[in-house]
C-alpha cells in the first residue's frame, strides 16, 4: 500500500525509513496501531518540553541551546513516526495536508476569521 511522495526531501526520508525498518525486520511491528501509539507518545514528549513554559517562554524556546536541542529531537521523532505511519497506510502526506488546508480555507474565510481563534461552527468541522 506504499506510495511515492513527490517532494524529493520527503521521498528520501520515506525511503530511508523503509530501509531502516527493513534492515531490522521491523515492518511487522510497524502496524498503523503501533505507529499511531508511538506518534502519540512522541507528541507527548514534545508537549512535556513546552508544558510549564509561559506563552512568552515558549516563543523563545529555541534561543536556549539545550532546550532547543531537545525540542528539535522531539519534533524529529514526531516527523519520523508521522511519515512512517502515512507510508504504511499509503497516504500521500503532502496531499493530505494540502487537502486539509484547502478545507480549512473554505471553513475559515479571511473576512470572517481574521484575528479570531474561534472554531468554525459547521456540521463538517474537523
Amino acid at each position: 500500500m506504499q506510495h511515492e511522495p513527490n517532494d524529493s526531501g520527503l521521498a528520501d526520508l520515506v525511503h530511508r525509513l523503509r530501509r531502516f525498518a527493513d534492515e531490522r525486520d521491523w515492518q511487522r511491528f510497524h502496524t498503523p496501531k503501533n505507529l499511531s501509539m508511538a506518534l502519540a507518545g512522541e507528541v507527548g514528549e514534545l508537549l512535556a518540553e513546552l508544558q510549564w513554559l509561559t506563552p512568552e517562554e515558549s516563543v523563545r524556546v529555541m534561543t536556549d541551546p539545550e532546550h532547543a536541542a531537545r525540542v528539535r529531537a522531539e519534533i524529529g521523532d514526531v516527523m519520523i513516526y508521522l511519515v512512517r505511519l502515512s507510508d504504511v497506510l499509503g497516504i500521500d502526506l503532502v496531499a493530505a495536508a494540502t487537502e486539509k488546508l484547502s478545507d480549512a480555507a473554505r471553513r475559515y474565510p479571511v473576512e470572517q476569521s481574521y484575528g479570531s481563534a474561534a472554531k468554525a461552527l459547521t456540521a463538517d468541522s474537523g
